[in-house]
């Protein structure tokens, strides 16, 4: 049965979890501490693999239940009388009580993508820019400082650049390429988070997740990666030293673009205590819970406790149960799409290496790739995903009229669907940061990014076959 924290409440006086998030735990032992009250929990003697969790974990169905899981399509739940409901809102009773705070089907696949992060706790949100953005506001406040990689998706890097300016946090980007020592020069006393993407949208640098988790513990700040690309069927960043992951669901998670959503995952391993001035938001008192402490309430479930009760209370970006459900099926299938999608790329990418026409092309799995062998390293079977990216030899206007020649591919802003589909981000979706940017982020005007799909390969080869024959 998953341990969830709603099994426990009824033994807790003062606290209930239920209302607040269903903590899962991994590892074979986990003490959390509830004031006086110290609970252990005994997972299974054997560990089940990923492909089992991918089908199996979340929802625990009991006697005559039903075996899918249900959408709780509702936006309220019915409580016997008024103190019932006083009492969950002073979170000393479990239950749920409005699904702009938490709803059962989103939980249940909050836990299973918890459980193939290997983490302790999730939280669903409406889109992967949500999850980014509560991910570091989780954290930090006006007059903080944050450190991000370059070489992030575009709209990330407007969120962290602009927006998130407005609200008083700084950002410094830098190049995660660069040599340790001069990364850690872009540190704060008011640094408070590091943040990179696994496999970065859409230049496909790789990130060396031991080199960021050992310069961001060594400033006392968590890492925060977004795993989005790699999916955890092929990178469990928690195992190179990563704190905190997030996803955009609405890529290879859903896998057949019907949904948009995020996932935010807490590996449970970073000690907020210890750097306790760094972050009050977690270890002090919150006025808004009764002078609540997260992390003396909480223990391991402390970040993602209060990414629920604080920032999902306020700002409201839940994920639809509807949209859960369906996400839930197409993680049911990650661990047999995944394959199928880097195959496929890799002979996209072997192919484009040779035609005469291709200027360049860039993909981890190629033995010339500058990140082969961080990807050997990182990556199950050292497959990263199904993006290829590559330059035709020409200007804009050839990279245009390829594009438009494509017949089975479709020219689309989203990428990493069960369907080819191409984009050019220096028209689309980077096309609001400047030259400059485009170029500091690694993003240059021949850029076509290609999203291999689960066709058959020789007929998406094929499709750029003909399409290259036009220009």
């Amino acid at each position: 049965m998953l341990p969830v924290a709603s099994s426990f409440c009824h033994y807790l006086p003062n606290i209930s979890l239920k209302c607040i998030l269903p903590l899962y735990f991994l590892k074979k032992w986990l003490t959390l501490n509830f004031g006086n009250y110290i609970y252990v929990y005994q997972m299974d003697q054997k560990k089940r693999s990923i492909e089992t969790l991918c089908v199996q974990e979340g929802w625990k169905p009991k006697n005559g239940e039903p075996r899918v899981l249900p959408i709780y399509q509702s936006t309220t739940f019915k409580y016997d009388d008024s103190e019932q409901m006083a009492r969950l809102f002073d979170l000393k009773d479990s239950g749920y009580f409005y699904t702009r705070l938490q709803n059962p089907t989103n939980d249940c696949v909050a836990n299973k993508i918890a459980a193939l992060e290997g983490g302790v706790a999730g939280m669903l949100t409406s889109s992967g820019q949500a999850a980014n953005f509560y991910a570091i506001f989780n954290i930090c406040e006006a007059g903080d400082h944050f450190v991000s990689a370059a070489s992030i998706y575009g709209g990330t890097y407007n969120l962290f650049g602009v927006t998130m300016k407005k609200l008083g946090i700084e950002v410094t980007f830098v190049d995660q390429d660069a040599p340790a020592e001069e990364i850690a020069k872009a540190f704060r006393p008011n640094t408070k988070a590091v943040f990179a993407e696994t496999i970065t949208n859409p230049t496909l640098s790789v990130l060396d997740i031991e080199k960021f988790a050992k310069l961001a513990h060594s400033h006392g700040v968590p890492l925060v990666v977004d795993n989005t690309f790699a999916t955890p069927y092929n990178c469990r960043p928690f195992e190179f030293g990563c704190d905190i992951v997030t996803h955009s669901t609405t890529k290879y998670m859903d896998g057949h673009a019907s949904t948009v959503g995020g996932c935010i995952v807490d590996s449970g391993n970073f000690d907020w205590d210890a750097h306790a001035d760094k972050f009050p938001g977690l270890t002090k008192p919150d006025p808004s819970y009764h002078g609540l402490a997260y992390t003396k309430a909480f223990g391991k479930g402390a970040y993602i406790t209060k990414a629920t009760a604080q920032l999902m209370r306020d700002f409201g970006s839940i994920q639809a149960p509807q949209n859960a459900f369906l996400l839930n099926l197409g993680l049911e299938t990650l661990h047999l799409r995944m394959p199928r999608h880097c195959e496929n790329a890799q002979k996209v990418a072997e192919y484009m290496e040779k035609n005469p026409k291709v200027a360049w092309v860039n993909y981890p799995g190629l033995a010339s790739n500058k990140y082969h062998a961080l990807a050997e390293k990182q990556f199950r079977n050292g497959q990263s995903c199904g993006v290829v990216t590559f330059g035709l030899k020409g200007d804009r206007n050839t990279a245009v009229k390829f594009m438009d020649s494509l017949k089975l591919a479709c020219i689309v802003t989203h990428v990493a669907d069960a369907r080819t589909c191409v984009l050019h981000p220096a028209s689309h979706t980077h096309r609001q940061l400047s030259d400059e940017q485009l170029l500091e982020a690694g993003i240059q005007p021949d850029l076509i990014r290609f999203s291999v799909g689960l066709e058959a390969a020789d007929d998406i080869i094929a499709d750029i076959e003909q399409a290259l024959a036009n220009i």
